[in-house]
């Protein structure tokens, strides 16, 4: 398939230096010399093009793993590493409708909306309309916005949905909305949600409980990468350790 104005792409040089961008008739300007992204037009991922300096710089098709690593954020986001557990774990699967409050920047909305499919739905909840614009501007980047409605409302009145097959939570107070999600989730599905601190899993974890929730799970997921230089592969010098933990139950009937 030829690259086309608009496609994006993730340039990679031979040291390793890689560049998210999009094409288009402008150039981008790095530390290996400039490089006109028009040049890439007509051609296909797996190709390469050329800075003025004459080095290489291959197209490759972005995974959106590493979309969400690397989008305009002004919150804390959800990392890859959660977010394929959380797809696994919450069972995602192309027809999928999702409910996530809060939306934030979008990492996890881009990652949902993306494994929903065109048949999917994700809703999103968020209060501030500075985070659902720019989760909107994501969104579009990667171009699942028509999958994502993105709704500006406290959920204390509760979800608008009912029978969804999966809840998010990315609350300070995740606990204080069992109830609202017991109405808005299938019996039998399941609901995930991310706690920063110890305290906060504490509480949630009693409230599942009290709630009627089962198979209630948690868990830390730390990542550390290996530096691939032939002999000398070693552990890289940093690693994303504490982000948060997650945190699984499933909802069951209570008559």
């Amino acid at each position: 398939m030829k690259l086309k104005e608009g496609d994006m792409v993730l340039l990679f040089s031979a040291d390793g230096t890689s560049f998210l961008t999009v094409i288009s008739r402008k150039k981008l300007s790095t530390h290996l010399g400039e490089l006109n992204l028009e040049d890439a037009l007509e051609k296909s991922y797996g190709d390469f093009i050329e800075t003025h300096k004459g080095e290489k710089l291959f197209l490759i098709k972005p995974p959106v793993g590493e979309f969400i690593r690397r989008l305009k954020r002004q919150t804390q986001i959800i990392f890859p590493k959660e977010a394929g557990y959380i797809l696994m774990y919450l069972d995602i699967f192309p027809g999928a409708k999702v409910i996530e409050c809060g939306t934030g920047s979008g990492s996890l909305t881009t990652v949902l909306a993306h494994f929903v499919g065109e048949n999917g739905k994700v809703f999103s909840y968020e209060r501030r309309e500075e985070f659902a614009s720019l989760a909107e501007e994501n969104l579009k980047k990667w171009g699942i916005r028509e999958r994502v409605e993105i709704k500006l409302k406290d959920i204390e009145d509760g979800f608008e949905e009912e029978g969804v097959d999966a809840v998010f939570l990315d609350l300070p107070n995740p606990w204080d909305y069992l109830k609202q999600v017991k109405k808005a989730l299938l019996p039998g599905r399941h609901l995930g949600a991310i706690c920063p601190t110890f305290n906060q899993l504490e509480k949630l974890v009693e409230s599942l409980k009290k709630e009627g929730f089962i198979w209630i799970r948690a868990m830390e997921l730390l990542k550390r990468d290996i530096r691939p230089s032939p002999g000398k592969i070693r552990p890289e010098d940093n690693m994303i350790a504490h982000t948060g933990f997650l945190v699984f139950a499933t909802l069951i009937n209570e008559k």
